[in-house]
């Protein structure tokens, strides 16, 4: 920063300004009403690239339909490029909690993006004759059509890591199934003893259920491709020359090479948060049973001595500050908790869409907030726990089978061959005497053991 300074002046007034700060007034305006979160724009990249994307292609389609000078359209178009490659983050610099619908966002970008065209163009900071926020980087747009279309490529331009991120925990998950496949264990219901099962598919069954929402987080990212860029304020094309929605669009498609599409209903595309609340349902469905995949791991590794001790999960770190030796599930309980911040970013998402008014929903910021902070956190969450957990599960295997012949779960592998109430009686008469299924049958006459042990291991 100079000494130096320069004045701008909006409806509200005149400010005075560092002579080379990028934005403007209503940026400045902003970051001194929205001191909140302390989470800029700048910690989320993705939504800076997806205004660059929008801008650029609002520039293309505005000089196309000949509301731009082709002069100022490619320094718009040069300084976007430059945005959307990341040279420009630290001058996004607003709240990502904020009032107004996300407009301190919009002209945020606006006003980078108008002084970084000044100085291509051999002008100061500041001098809007020659390039101007609104009438020229936002021509043709509100933020009512500018910001929910970089919200949507945001979430988008996240969703292909996130799937990448849920199939490195399924292989994770799938070879250690595999290598467990014959450790044989107690399946349990209500933290009872039920049947006889594998390790492995145990380990199988949890990788399958995150396996379940990898084509849906895909199919949904398909879904939130549908913009209402050309809308304007409130989806009736206002200031926008004729055809501009269509070309825009189109133009949005060639920058981001993705398949997106103009709503057909801009006024109702406008208003309806729906998708952002199926698309961060399905988050915290991810999160629920990641949480309780955790709580399985933390349950089946319970000890030393006294818990389960089915696997042992790798030692991370020194579990007490007072206890020597004591080792904790570190791993999946960060990441319980990561679902439980997700399961309540999914409320306030929730919240959010369902308190918009008529033609706007003024509380996108905080929707477009809790769902890419939701992504990330899931994402980290699940690598960290590929690789810092479940690849370094051993097992307990001698363990499993000593709890498993010892228990009264074989009683009912006696079922279909002596029915119902007999195995019951096995079962409570081994219960009693505290001896193994197998001994009880014998001793009540149902079999030879060779006969019994083909019966209850097969």
């Amino acid at each position: 920063m100079t000494t130096k300074t320069r004045f701008e002046t909006d409806s509200l007034g005149t400010r005075e300004l560092p002579a080379d700060l990028l934005w403007g007034i209503h940026t400045q305006r902003a970051i001194e009403n929205f001191p909140i979160s302390g989470i800029k724009l700048s910690l989320f990249p993705e939504v800076i690239r997806a205004l660059g994307a929008v801008k650029l292609a609002a520039a293309r389609a505005n000089c196309t339909l000949g509301v731009l000078p082709a002069e100022k359209a490619r320094v718009i178009e040069s300084v976007c490029a430059n945005v959307m490659a990341g040279a420009h983050d630290d001058a996004f610099a607003v709240d990502m909690i904020q009032g107004g619908a996300g407009t301190s966002t919009n002209m945020n970008a606006n006003e980078v993006i108008a002084n970084l065209g000044l100085r291509r163009m051999g002008h100061s900071f500041g001098d809007y004759q020659f390039l101007h926020p609104n009438d020229d980087v936002n021509k043709s747009q509100s933020t009512n059509d500018v910001y929910p279309t970089a919200m949507r490529l945001a979430i988008v331009g996240q969703c292909a890591d996130f799937c990448t991120a849920q199939n490195r925990l399924i292989t994770a998950l799938r070879a250690k199934a595999v290598d467990f496949a014959a450790i044989k264990k107690i399946g349990r219901t209500q933290l009872q003893d039920a049947l006889p099962m594998t390790l492995g598919q145990e380990f199988a069954s949890w990788a399958n259920t995150i396996a379940e929402d990898v084509q849906i987080i895909q199919r949904l990212s398909q879904l939130l491709l549908e913009v209402n860029l050309g809308g304007t304020a409130i989806g009736t094309r206002v200031n926008t020359p004729a055809g501009y929605a269509d070309v825009a669009v189109a133009e949005l498609g060639r920058v981001t090479g993705l398949p997106v599409s103009l709503a057909t209903d801009l006024i109702e595309a406008s208003s309806d948060c729906g998708a952002y609340v199926t698309f961060s349902g399905v988050l915290k469905r991810i999160a629920v049973k990641l949480s309780k995949i955790c709580n399985d791991l933390r349950l089946l590794s319970s000890g030393p001595r006294s818990g389960f001790m089915e696997i042992y999960l790798p030692a991370m770190q020194a579990g007490s500050s007072i206890m020597p030796g004591k080792v904790n599930p570190v791993i999946p309980e960060v990441v319980n908790q990561i679902a439980f911040q997700v399961i309540g970013n999914d409320l306030t998402v929730t919240m959010a869409a369902e308190a918009g008014q008529l033609q706007l929903n003024a509380f996108e910021p905080v929707i477009m907030l809790n769902i890419l902070q939701s992504m990330r956190i899931l994402m980290s969450g699940m690598d960290t726990l590929a690789t810092r957990c479940i690849a370094g599960i051993t097992a307990n295997a001698k363990g499993c089978e000593d709890t498993l012949e010892n228990s009264l779960v074989l009683a009912t592998m006696l079922v279909p061959h002596f029915g119902y109430d007999r195995a019951a009686e096995v079962a409570k008469a081994a219960l009693s005497d505290g001896a193994s299924v197998i001994d009880t049958a014998l001793r009540l006459g149902l079999g030879t053991r060779a006969e019994l042990d083909l019966v209850l291991h097969g």
